[in-house]
């Protein structure tokens, strides 16, 4: 019996080790990478705020939250970010005017979604809210749990606003080519963990859900130099222009854009009290 508990000190001993050692290890790798990328971006967005198609009248109110993806860090100027995109998109398929609205900044957590909701005008009544977040929860390790109890209070706030709601999941951080081995596997895994929390969330509470890692992760993964910008870890315009080519199936549904009957693509889900009754599709 001695020998036996001497067995089980030595061997819960060396997992303590392997535990302190494995934690040691990913955190120079985070060290590294940090280094590697760094701030050739800087920290602020181009400014893409302003109406889109103004001579086609009736005006669609859109505004994006979220982290540097939703404000467009890495496009080359207003006209590449995510929001200009997407407002673009709108305007052709809707033949109506987009106003943009940006509250989105560099470096948010899902904590900060609700601050961004509080910055809109408090006369603005928009018609469709993107958010883009989650990035930054994994890369600071916030816990799932609490990422997602924020996503859903900054979603019901927009809805009591009278939005429609699209959710764009945490991308997958695996196609960050700058991180290493073992530290981009365990957090490809951490951010679709919260991807498929956030999808979860999302369309319980009444959003509309599209799964980056899905609907675009393939492309960052097979053409990195043409869809990353020069730090290698935010989009680049050509990344910006596929991303919002990709969401905005979702986001002219959630308008009601769409015509009757139509099927929204392979990683969009609509909200689960949505249904083809109402020209929308179901959820998958």
């Amino acid at each position: 019996m001695r020998r036996l508990f001497m067995t089980s000190a030595v061997l819960a001993g060396a997992g303590a080790v392997s535990a302190i050692t494995t934690r040691e290890v990913l955190r120079r790798q985070a060290a590294v990478a940090r280094a590697v990328i760094g701030k050739p971006l800087g920290e602020l967005a181009p400014d893409a705020d302003r109406v889109y198609k103004k001579r086609l009248g009736d005006r669609v109110e859109l505004v994006l939250l979220g982290d540097s993806i939703a404000a467009g860090l890495g496009a080359d100027d207003e006209r590449g970010t995510l929001g200009s995109r997407l407002a673009r998109g709108v305007a052709k398929a809707s033949g109506r005017s987009v106003r943009l609205t940006t509250v989105a900044r560099v470096g948010s957590e899902s904590s900060v979604l609700g601050e961004q909701v509080a910055d809109l005008p408090a006369n603005l009544r928009p018609d469709v809210a993107v958010i883009v977040v989650g990035g930054n929860d994994v890369t600071h390790r916030v816990p799932v749990s609490e990422s997602v109890k924020h996503l859903v209070g900054a979603v019901e706030e927009l809805q009591a606003r009278g939005a429609e709601v699209v959710v764009g999941t945490c991308p997958d951080l695996g196609a960050l080519r700058p991180v290493p081995q073992p530290l981009r596997a365990l957090g490809s895994r951490a951010s679709r963990q919260l991807a498929a929390a956030q999808r979860v969330a999302a369309l319980d509470h009444g959003a509309w859900s599209v799964s980056l890692a899905d609907v675009v992760g393939p492309f960052f993964i097979t053409n990195p130099d043409e869809m990353f910008s020069l730090d290698r870890f935010h989009p680049s315009a050509v990344g910006y222009k596929r991303t919002a080519k990709a969401m905005l199936p979702s986001v002219l549904a959630a308008l009601g854009e769409q015509e009757t009957g139509h099927v929204l693509p392979f990683g969009h889900q609509a909200p689960r009290a949505v249904d083809d009754v109402s020209g929308r599709a179901p959820t998958g």
